[in-house]
């Protein structure tokens, strides 16, 4: 019985997420799978062109050169089984060492990240995403249109995050949501030497953090911070990661900018953000997933600055 190491990281993406089925999809959409599995079947010598988390998905891969497992990129689809097969045609047509994949036709896939272990979720289905965050996984939505990663740092995974409701709870925006700016900063103030609860993706910093420390000589990891706090709201994020014994090597208080330029310049294989106006301000420029979790994504969708 084959069995991961316990640091490994485990990476659950959807067929979509990882190659651009886009042509596809339109196919499946129009409710005739037969038709849509019958395109795949067609195309099967045919590799499918990289996707929005290609490039992630790739780095993330080149950390088991040395041969040793450090982490796992499993395929986790409501694609058909017979449209898998072109799913795995097109990893090995890229020298992607992917081995496993579990496809559901059409049934909600993330029941399945538990048994995995994964640590990250990345799908196009904003239901499956949601369904993850809320039985506790890292999970985004991916925007398949946004633009492919940069190939300027082939030998590093630059990730970024924002920070309340993504690495850090809701607990602070709440704030911000209900008494407005001023409050806001002053309870962050008040509130700078108590570490933020962990919000959903704490989980796959840490992974990161410990693949960082096990890596190797030849791939690196970057990680930003990219946040609409500005001072003195600063501290109490800051301290936060302290207090988790993480560090971030690159942090932004943004105070409100729009932070697709300031991405366009750090160049992350992915960005997550709770919100959807920064998600999309960000697929301009880099890859971005929706963390679709926390007040701003409640059922009245406000949208928060902090």
């Amino acid at each position: 019985m084959s069995t991961l190491p316990a640091q490994c990281l485990v990476v659950a993406i959807s067929s979509r997420a990882l190659f651009d089925f886009e042509e596809e999809n339109r196919v499946f959409e129009q409710g005739d799978d037969r038709a849509y599995m019958a395109l795949q079947l067609q195309r099967l010598e045919q590799p499918a062109r990289a996707g929005v988390a290609f490039s992630l998905v790739r780095k993330l891969l080149a950390f088991n050169a040395d041969g040793t497992t450090r982490v796992e990129v499993v395929i986790l689809s409501r694609n058909d089984p017979v449209s898998g097969l072109r799913v795995f045609r097109s990893a090995a047509a890229d020298r992607l060492p992917i081995q496993r994949g579990v496809f559901t036709r059409g049934a909600p896939p993330w029941r399945y990240l538990r048994p995995l272990g994964a640590h990250l979720f990345l799908s196009a289905n904003l239901e499956d995403v949601r369904a993850a965050l809320a039985a506790g996984f890292p999970a985004a939505q991916v925007y398949p249109h946004a633009p492919r990663a940069s190939d300027a740092h082939p030998h590093e995974v630059r990730i970024a995050f924002d920070g309340d409701a993504v690495l850090f709870s809701d607990e602070a925006e709440r704030v911000y949501q209900t008494r407005g700016l001023d409050a806001f900063q002053a309870h962050e103030q008040h509130h700078a030497r108590v570490p933020l609860p962990g919000g959903p993706f704490k989980p796959l910093l840490q992974a990161l953090h410990r693949l960082q420390q096990a890596g190797t000589p030849s791939m690196r990891i970057r990680t930003a911070l990219v946040t609409a706090r500005s001072a003195p709201a600063h501290e109490r994020a800051i301290r936060t990661l302290m207090d988790w014994h993480i560090e971030v090597d690159e942090a932004m208080f943004l105070g409100g900018l729009d932070k697709g330029p300031f991405l366009r310049e750090f160049e992350p294989d992915f960005f997550f953000d709770d919100q959807t106006r920064h998600v999309a301000s960000a697929a301009e420029h880099v890859p971005a997933g929706h963390v679709a979790a926390g007040v701003a994504n409640g059922p009245a969708g406000q949208e928060a600055a902090a």
